[in-house]
């Protein structure tokens, strides 16, 4: 073992308990210029360490509070480590990586919405004015990048040019600029950033957001608005600013001023974001300084910076991604992560987590010194000294050029003066670009001729909309835990659907005495409700908790005509979860982001119930009459398309279209719910 080697078991005993953690930030930063690759590997190594011991600084997650809160917050703990463990888990070679990359890019485009990728039409860039100070020359100007999504922007370069020059593409964060009510667009906020790299020999493009650019369109569709058919249709804003910026990349090439060989791409927060979407699905980003702009899966969803983030941040994560996958797909290019220590929408550990694990792609590729992480003290926030790191990385580069940054990042220009439109365009599509920027199936385009084409919509549900169950399914392991008689044969069965639900069943046998049928009702929650007198009547110590609904106390008594087993999924009853509106917005947003739905989920615990049902030898030969209604009857449909042995469906209110039913991923894509509906009965028949 070197020294080297020795050092950080040395270092994390002599610093555990440092009170000072900046300090020794602060040392390896300054030092690092100074130090060969080990020393600088050793520091990396320190400060991992270091973090790795420190809590996590994200303060989102509510306390778990009742028994179904604290089963969602193991599930939520499980579901990450199996995503954390299964990227990179199938690459060991440099070899290996090359061969899988493309597919790793396509599946991204895919997620962001551009696979197949919009045609890329005229960009009719149009300059509405310059502004002009101390050698740098602005243009305001605007192109479409695809007809009537108009993208505002301001191009700064140095007044006076000899031959062409390289170029950044700036994306901006979340900054609002109005006046009287009218936005300027967020890129007057960052005109410090567009004006260093002019003085400095740049030239910069920066360009408005759609949520708060001059034209104001939505982030927040999930997480505001309510508009959870974003999933159905496999939508998300991250991909519009995608496209955004490579046709902002278009748009730098085609300028005689730019070096279209020579682009880096930058920006903080949200424009962290989408500086990682754009260099890791197009080649021509050369550099890219995400400031401020990803962290670990595990900060998002366990630890809760979800709660802190509208949709432009993410994927929709059909494949289960981490994001250290997305940081990877930009090797070997040279990418420096850059954050604050104090970051509570991205937490240091979860930054260093990405950074450590996008650098064992960096190490396949021998390219161990284009991967950088940058760390300087502060809150989320646009410091100067995080914009030092950004701007060295950038001229070394790009340019060649190790000297030291003399110059700070200053506005020169009001807000008013940046601004592009007078008036709006009238064609614009920024506004409601969510509704036609992912093409969706009609209804009835679906072939519902042939067992063939029932197969073909199973296999594509699977893969683009259930992808997130599990692939190795956990033994059901059916048992009778309760039992009433000698009157009434009433029992609960037990199931494991999913670690760590273990869900229980109910079953009523029926007055009537018909054993040929058996009707399974799946329960949502106001159906729970209606039936939970029932339940506590006839397992009184298992709902010894629980109070009765006094009006229906009589049914707890009545035995039902027909044999009746009920099914009770995730976050229904027992495993119930909070109540609160907010928080269970941010509970949906993070089953999407493991690559599910809560309603996917929920059609997985229906699956597994009807599965358990037949390896009680009293139900093998019973015809089974599958019953829901509302929100429950989609579950129904669902997972009838899953299991065997169903007889007969009776599914009540269900929606027609996929816009008005529980989401799930990607659904629009492969059939509206009217066909889904139509092909489960045909599966019936076949």
């Amino acid at each position: 073992m070197t020294s080297c080697q020795r050092w950080p078991n040395y270092f994390q005993t002599s610093f555990d308990n440092a009170p000072d953690r900046f300090a020794l930030w602060s040392f390896r930063c300054n030092l690092l210029p100074l130090m060969n690759t080990d020393m600088r590997t050793f520091l990396i190594s320190l400060a991992l360490i270091l973090t790795l011991n420190a809590r996590s600084e994200a303060q989102y997650v509510t306390p778990p509070k009742s028994p179904g809160d604290k089963l969602l917050a193991d599930y939520f703990r499980n579901q990450v480590s199996e995503l954390t463990v299964k990227t990179f888990a199938e690459i060991d070679t440099l070899e290996e990586w090359t061969s899988h990359r493309p597919e790793y890019r396509r599946q991204l485009l895919e997620m962001l919405g551009l696979d197949p990728m919009p045609t890329k039409t005229l960009l009719d860039p149009v300059v509405m004015g310059t502004v002009e100070s101390e050698g740098v020359l602005v243009e305001r100007l605007h192109f479409q990048s695809m007809p009537g999504l108009y993208v505002t922007a301001n191009l700064y370069r140095p007044a006076q040019q000899q031959g062409p020059l390289p170029a950044i593409l700036y994306v901006c964060g979340h900054t609002k600029a109005k006046i009287d009510g009218v936005s300027l667009g967020n890129k007057t906020r960052y005109q410090h950033h567009g004006l260093w790299f002019a003085r400095n020999g740049y030239v910069c493009l920066v360009i408005d957001t759609i949520q708060l650019g001059e034209i104001e369109g939505i982030h927040h569709g999930t997480y505001r608005k309510g508009m959870w058919w974003w999933n159905n249709r496999g939508y998300t804003p991250a991909g519009v600013e995608a496209w955004n910026c490579i046709r902002s990349l278009d748009y730098l090439q085609s300028r005689d001023e730019v070096d279209g060989d020579r682009i880096g791409v930058t920006g903080r927060s949200g424009g962290g974001a989408y500086t990682c979407w754009i260099a890791a699905i197009d080649d021509r980003v050369k550099v890219a300084v995400p400031v401020a702009g990803i962290t670990s899966m595990k900060n998002h969803i366990v630890d809760g910076c979800v709660e802190g983030h509208c949709d432009c941040m993410y994927m929709v994560n059909t494949y289960r991604w981490d994001f250290s996958m997305v940081a990877a797909l930009i090797a070997p290019r040279p990418l420096l992560i850059a954050n604050s220590d104090k970051d509570r929408i991205f937490p240091l550990d979860g930054v260093v987590d990405v950074y450590s694990k996008a650098q064992r792609i960096y190490s396949l590729y021998g390219a161990k010194e284009k991967l950088g992480l940058y760390i300087t003290e502060g809150p989320h926030k646009d410091t100067q000294e995080i914009r030092i790191g950004a701007f060295r990385w950038l001229n070394r580069f790009l340019k060649g050029d190790e000297s030291l940054i003399e110059m700070a990042a200053k506005p020169a220009f009001d807000l008013p003066q940046l601004k592009v439109f007078e008036t709006l365009p009238k064609d614009e599509m920024v506004t409601t670009i969510q509704e036609s920027f992912i093409s969706n199936v009609g209804q009835g385009d679906v072939k519902t001729d042939s067992q063939a084409d029932v197969e073909n919509l199973i296999n594509e549900l699977k893969q683009r909309t259930f992808g997130g169950w599990p692939q190795h399914p956990a033994p059901l392991n059916t048992k009778v835990t309760a039992t009433k008689g000698p009157n009434t044969d009433a029992r609960m069965i037990e199931y494991t659907s999913q670690d760590p639900y273990r869900l229980s069943m109910y079953y009523l046998k029926g007055s009537s005495g018909d054993h040929a049928q058996v009707n399974v009702i799946v329960l949502d929650e106001a159906a729970w409700r209606r039936y939970s007198a029932m339940f506590v009547g006839f397992f009184p110590k298992q709902f010894q908790d629980t109070e009765p609904d006094q009006s229906r106390t009589e049914q707890g008594n009545t035995i039902p005509e027909a044999s009746t087993v009920f099914i009770v999924p995730r976050g229904v009853g027992p495993t119930a979860w909070t109540g609160q509106k907010r928080e269970r917005i941010h509970i949906r947003r993070r089953f999407m982001l493991l690559g599910q739905t809560q309603a996917a989920m929920q059609i997985y615990d229906v699956r597994r119930g009807l599965e358990s049902l037949r390896q009680l030898p009293e139900f093998q030969g019973e015809r089974i009459n599958l019953v829901a209604n509302g929100e429950a009857a989609v579950w129904a449909v669902y997972a009838s398309l899953f299991v065997d042995g169903i007889a007969s469906l009776e599914v009540t209110d269900v929606p027609i279209m996929n816009r008005d039913a529980p989401d799930l991923l990607n659904v629009s894509r492969v059939a509206e719910l009217s066909d889904v509906l139509r092909i489960a009965k045909l599966r019936l028949e076949l």
